[in-house]
């Protein structure tokens, strides 16, 4: 039902019906119908309409002491130390997809930015940006997501913001999310600390993010068993920090894959990297879908996957630490960091070649994130 609007669409007679329960005393006419009602510019208006879609949607699910005081941010106390902060915008598209959504992407994206520094991530904030007849429903749905997701990471959504912007300028919804977290003082991690002889590790498989994503696209969808690899990386970040702290550096392989990742690395470090196809895991069906649609797995993005760079005295005791832990069980060691021209990534092929992993100018997978 519209929020006090109807008479602006010629319906005075719904209008009066509005305004004799309100004089009643009935204030449910302002809660947002989350089973059939639909997003409209007054949520996001900054009056009760949008008073009401916080409490009955957000805070519901993101209930907590700092969300409760309602200010437009979170004061916080924490244990002193280096803070780290990321942020991030998610643009999706489609919005729900094999393994995941919007929010857990969201969710999981932002926390997997923040533990690649080494910090466990503790707080985070959620900015929504929302098109005028967006069902509520799937807006319950997303919220609902991010909020299973958050408890799974172990962080807690303690500020946001809402806006609504008029149909047919969004496709939907838009989501920024801001994570922080402290890192320990005795930890460093940072792309400087690369060297060669480094060992070059990854978590799992590659690619599944990015076929599941495409597996629902609209001039593109096809049946398809693959799912988005969606996951939070800071329990597993912590094991490995705790086990090793001498990694050198961690980077998740998100947009452009484990291709961009490692050429930006390479160049700015100025040396070489070279990869062993044989050691990079790609599940079946995964592969399947890149053959036919003539795409590189390196290329493709992924959203529960780390690299981690180490000394190759302590490759063995990482690799374990990963394996023994259930979001790297699949862990194997692909590569090394070399002397070498700087900036180059080869890969050492199945059949005893080599071939240049170049860099390449853009993503060949737009909205994946």
């Amino acid at each position: 039902m519209p929020l006090i609007t109807p008479i602006e669409q010629g319906r005075p007679d719904q209008y009066k019906q509005t305004l004799v329960n309100f004089l009643a005393g009935d204030r449910n006419y302002m809660k947002p119908d989350l089973a059939h009602g639909v997003i409209e510019m007054a949520h996001g208006s900054g009056g009760r309409a949008m008073a009401e879609l916080i409490d009955q949607l957000f805070l519901k699910h993101f209930d907590n002491r700092w969300l409760q005081q309602k200010q437009d941010h979170a004061t916080l106390q924490t244990e002193a130390g280096r803070l780290a902060m990321s942020t991030d915008s998610h643009v999706v598209s489609p919005l729900f997809f094999p393994g995941g959504d919007i929010g857990s992407l969201s969710i999981y994206g932002t926390v997997n930015d923040v533990a690649m520094s080494g910090a466990q991530p503790l707080y985070l904030s959620a900015g929504f940006v929302l098109e005028e007849g967006f069902p509520l429903a799937d807006l319950s749905r997303i919220v609902q997501s991010m909020a299973a997701a958050a408890r799974e990471a172990g962080v807690v959504v303690v500020t946001g913001d809402t806006k609504v912007v008029e149909k047919g300028k969004a496709d939907g919804v838009y989501i920024n999310t801001t994570g922080i977290g402290f890192i320990p003082e005795t930890l460093e991690l940072s792309p400087t600390r690369i060297c060669p002889g480094d060992k070059i590790l990854i978590n799992g498989p590659i690619g599944n993010h990015g076929v599941a994503i495409l597996s629902r696209r609209e001039n593109l969808a096809f049946e398809s068993d693959i799912r988005s690899d969606l996951q939070p990386l800071n329990h597993l970040v912590a094991a490995m920090t705790e086990a090793v702290p001498g990694i050198h550096f961690l980077r998740d392989p998100t947009r452009g894959g484990v291709a961009a990742s490692l050429n930006e690395l390479a160049h700015q470090g100025g040396f070489a990297m070279s990869l062993e196809e044989a050691a990079l895991k790609i599940d079946d069906s995964v592969r399947a879908v890149v053959e036919l649609l003539g795409l590189d797995p390196l290329y493709i993005a992924n959203e529960g996957k780390l690299l981690a760079f180490c000394a190759p005295e302590d490759a063995d005791r990482l690799l374990q630490v990963m394996q023994a832990h259930p979001q790297g069980r699949n862990t194997t060691v692909i590569g090394e960091v070399q002397v070498g021209q700087a900036g180059v990534v080869s890969l050492n092929t199945r059949f005893g070649g080599k071939r240049l992993v170049d860099w390449r100018y853009s993503d060949p997978l737009p909205r994946i994130c």
